[in-house]
């Protein structure tokens, strides 16, 4: 039992100076738009995935053909969207070759398909977690990438998206907690600016990660809607079923 006891208090310390280590306490995660019924940011978060994302990222439970249920017709996929396939039947595949990508980054960049339904924590939903993550990289010349990211320290992956929104580094103010020193996050500088305003650049990762919402579960939002309709149902054959039984037994009565 002493043992068991001394092993949590270990794994606590352990945790407790990582997060001190990453710069304080765990960042909290913002709220996703959530718009996986807004065909125009479903659309515009399919296009800045495939530019951005499909080249180290697949997402091989998707075929192109599919984005027809975001309002795309075939010829516009075949016309703007296919940069890695001939085909629009064929899957989303990664323009990488995965034996590089794990020389790059020390690890294969994991497939994309449901990571939205992955990643929901204590925290949010994934949505909210990935909304975070694409927003919270900053520069960091002691990693091999260059970046770093508030939501998670010391990731392998670099900021695609930077030149949109510029280079920015985290402002931390130091506080006491439990008898140590700790950083805590405050607020961004803005060192050089992007393309986008940060509004702008907030909308696209906005409609990036309702995409991947989206691409999770393509069938949710026809699924919700049939749902609803069953329930509408259900609730007029209820009462027509409570009022035949009120007429049968009438008599009996």
């Amino acid at each position: 039992m002493k043992k068991l006891i001394l092993t949590l208090i270990a794994a606590v310390g352990l945790a407790a100076g990582a997060a001190h280590a990453a710069g304080g306490d765990t960042i909290a995660w913002d709220k996703a738009p959530n718009k996986t019924n807004d065909m125009a940011s479903l659309q515009n978060g399919a296009k800045v995935f495939v530019n951005y994302c499909l080249n180290c990222h697949s997402a091989a439970f998707m075929r192109f053909n599919r984005l027809r249920d975001i309002g795309l017709t075939e010829q516009q996929i075949k016309d703007n969207l296919l940069f890695t396939t001939d085909k629009v039947g064929e899957t989303m595949k990664a323009s990488i070759d995965p034996k590089q990508a794990k020389e790059w980054f020390g690890a294969n960049p994991p497939d994309l398909t449901v990571i939205a339904r992955s990643r929901a924590g204590h925290g949010g939903t994934g949505a909210d977690y990935l909304y975070t993550f694409l927003r919270t990289f900053y520069r960091d010349d002691t990693k091999a990438t260059g970046w770093n990211n508030l939501a998670f320290p010391s990731v392998g992956m670099p900021h695609v998206l930077w030149q949109m929104q510029g280079d920015r580094r985290p402002v931390f103010e130091e506080r006491e907690s439990h008898g140590h020193k700790v950083q805590v996050f405050k607020g961004w500088e803005q060192m050089k600016p992007g393309t986008m305003t940060s509004l702008q650049f907030d909308q696209t990762v906005g409609d990036l990660v309702n995409y991947l919402q989206w691409m999770g579960e393509p069938a949710q939002n026809t699924r919700v809607r049939v749902g609803v309709w069953v329930l509408i149902f259900l609730g007029i054959f209820t009462v027509i079923a409570w009022r035949l039984n009120a007429a049968f037994w009438k008599d009996v009565k």
